[in-house]
Formats: structure tokens, sequence, C-alpha cells
């Protein structure tokens, strides 16, 4: 019985971390290459650069701002109804649908262009809340660190991989018959929406969530998801560990989300080519994924805490390093070194927050988390924007993000490893 429990624990975990490989081809692929690049060239081409930029920022400043806001609440109702999955399942299939939907709109149509992408990203976002509390359902709480890891390192792989085929069929559209660049990108973004359906059944077959006591019923879900939600900030607030938690991570995670949001700017501003930017997205994806299984195991064997604390570490080199960019290879080398800890980072970031709330209230509490990582993308940025500004220097711009990096570790002192049985 004893094997036989185990071999159903690790197909959940595998099947768990496959959704990780599924959806990062949404976040890698179309967020952060084929999106913006279509709406400037394709939907948008008659709109100045600066609008269709304004615009992108927009309509994710308003899907964050609606994931922030829905999360808590949507993670209470699924917690009073033990749906954990389905509104995963709900939430990704949204997503993906509106993926699929984005190869429709034609040249110049870039209102339905935004609109299909911010259904997208809402559904990404919300379905990552449920995603991150399920971990508490498939994993002992010894092994949330090496759990954790495996599916941001699985997501590194997948995503990378994919993104690696998109860019590939898209180069040599002319040999594979599909007529034009943009025609090759409005195919992979049904590949990716099919791609991240195809690796969210696994999640939704083999995971087995614990039931809640008694079933309200969606009226009484609702309702108790509101008055759950009262209570949980209110916990939120009364527990030390997890406020301190929190507020280090919004601290440390806005640097890291800074980082990745401005790397290819950055290397823009310096004149490398967009080839050179290009690679070195693909390596970091490619060097995370061992790199997020190494943090998993220094997560296992000395804590959390250290390991978090040496891939900030890590970060400040890499902001103190690019002030010396030069060359491509430089910058490749810098790409190397986030990708080595940037999944460590979140994937440790996750299992210790995993370890310090309630398991039968975690997908309200990781409603909070995600609220805080959503927000965790403006501060840097306009930080970073305005120092820019300020000093007309690029390089002396990132400086500032060692504030963030500092911040956080030194916050994270305030944290025990473990907060050791909370309960409502």
């Amino acid at each position: 019985m004893r094997a036989a429990g185990d071999a159903e624990t690790r197909r959940s975990v595998w099947a768990w971390a496959l959704y990780d490989w599924g959806n990062s081809a949404f976040a890698t692929a179309v967020v952060a290459s084929l999106f913006p690049v279509l709406l400037k060239g394709w939907w948008g081409g008659g709109l100045p650069a600066t609008r269709t930029t304004f615009l992108l920022g927009l309509v994710s400043a308003a899907v964050a701002l609606a994931v922030a806001v829905l999360a808590p609440l949507l993670g209470a109702v699924s917690d009073g109804l033990g749906l954990r999955r389905f509104f995963l399942g709900a939430f990704a299939a949204l997503g993906a649908a509106a993926t699929a939907a984005l190869a429709l709109p034609a040249a110049g149509e870039w209102r339905a262009a935004l609109a299909l992408y911010g259904i997208a990203a809402l559904g990404f976002g919300a379905a990552n809340v449920f995603y991150d509390a399920l971990l508490t359902a498939v994993a002992r709480p010894r092994d949330y660190e090496r759990v954790s890891a495996l599916g941001y390192a699985l997501g590194y792989l997948g995503g990378g991989l994919f993104f690696a085929l998109a860019t590939g069929a898209i180069l040599a559209h002319g040999r594979l018959g599909l007529g034009s660049a943009e025609t090759a990108a409005r195919w992979a973004l049904v590949a990716t929406a099919l791609w991240w359906a195809a690796f969210t059944v696994p999640v939704l077959r083999a995971v087995r969530e614990g039931r809640p006591r008694a079933r309200p019923g969606v009226a009484g879900a609702i309702a108790g998801g509101w008055a759950r939600l009262r209570g949980t900030f209110r916990e939120v607030r009364r527990l030390r560990p997890v406020a301190w938690f929190l507020l280090a991570y919004w601290l440390y995670i806005d640097g890291v989300n800074t980082v990745f949001r401005m790397a290819a700017d950055y290397g823009a501003a310096l004149g490398l080519a967009p080839r050179h930017l290009l690679l070195a997205l693909l390596l970091t994806q490619f060097v995370s994924f061992p790199a997020a299984l190494a943090f998993g195991r220094i997560g296992a064997r000395w804590g959390p805490r250290a390991g978090i604390r040496l891939g900030l570490a890590v970060y400040a080199a890499v902001t103190l390093g690019a002030w010396f960019v030069a060359e491509a290879w430089h910058f490749y080398a810098l790409a190397v070194a986030i990708g080595l800890v940037q999944g460590g980072v979140q994937a440790l970031s996750r299992a210790w927050y995993a370890r310090l709330v309630p398991a039968a209230c975690a997908a309200e509490f990781f409603g909070f988390y995600n609220v805080v990582g959503r927000f965790a993308a403006i501060l840097g940025p306009l930080a970073v924007g305005v120092t820019a500004e300020l000093t007309g220097s690029h390089r002396a711009a990132l400086l500032v993000l060692l504030a963030f990096f500092g911040g956080g570790a030194l916050l994270l002192a305030r944290v025990p490893p473990a907060a050791g049985g909370l309960r409502r």
C-alpha cells in the first residue's frame, strides 16, 4: 500500500509540475515576444510606436490589477468548495482559448487584439493562483522546496523549448510554406494555446485535493469567501512571519521582475543587435532549468532563506556587473548568471510561503501571495525609469535595484524557517 501511495504521489507531483511546462509557453512566447512584436508591426502598424507601448502597458496594468483584486476572493471561494483544480482548469481554458483567438484579428485590428490579449493574460494570472495553492495538495511539507523547484525547472525548460521551436518556425516561414513571418507568428499563437491546453490535462486528471468538511454551495461559498477574505487579511496582519515574508518578498521580487522586464530594454539601449537579445533570453531559459533543480536541493538541505539570499547576492552582482557591459558576450554572461538563480529564488519563495500558511487555506493565502507578486512589478521599473530620466544614464539607473535586493534580504531575517502549525 505504501508503494502504491508513493507512486500516486509521484504521478501527482509530475502532473502538477507539467502544468508549468505548458503555461510557460504563454509567458515566454506570447507575453515576452510575439504579442508585443505583432502589436507594433501587424495589428497596430498604423499607430505610433509610443502609442502601442502605452496601450500594451495600460492593458497589462489593468489585468494585473484585476488579478490582484480577484485572486484572494477566488482563493477563499475555492478553498470553501474544495475546487482549486476546477478553477485552475476553468481559467486555463479561458486563457488558452483567447490565445488561440489572437490569430483571428486582421492587420490594423488592434482593439480586438488587445481585448483578447487581456482575457488571455487574465486567465493565465488567475490560473496560477490555484496552481500555486495546489503545491500543498501534491507534496509533503518536507518536499515543498524540491517539488516547487521541479515546477519552475520544467517551466523554464518547456517555455524555452517552445519558444525556440516557435522562433525557428517564424524565421523559416518561407521554407515551411507559411507565407509571411506574420502568418507564421499567428500560427505560433494557436500552437501556444494547444501546448498550454495539452499540459493542463495531467494536473486535472492526476491531482487530488482534500475536500472541505462542509460544502456550503456556490452562494454560501461566495458569502463565506468574503468573510474568509476579511479574516485572511486580518490574519496576515496578525501572523507576523507571514507579514514579514510578504514584505520581504515584495521588495526582492520587484527587483527580480524589473531585471526580467528591463534586460532587453537595457541591451537595446546599449546598441546590442536584436538577435543577441533573443539568444540571451533563450540562454536564460535553458540555464534556469538545471539551476532551479539545484536550488531545490539547496533549500532542502540548508533552508530556503540561505538559498534565496544566495540568489539575491548573485542578482546584486549582476546589477553591478551591468555597469561594465560593452560587448555582446558581456550581456550573455549576465544572462547565464541570471539563469542560474532566477528560477531558484522564485521556487524557494513559493515553497517557504507554503510552509508558513495553513494548508487548509492555501488558495486564499496564495491569493495574497499573487497580489504581492502583481504589485511587485510597479515600483522597480518606475524607480529605474525615474533614475534614468534624472541621471540620463541607463547604467546608473540599474543601481537603484540594489536597494530592493538588499532590503529584501535583510527583512528575511525576521522570518522563521516555518511558522510551526499556523491555524485558524
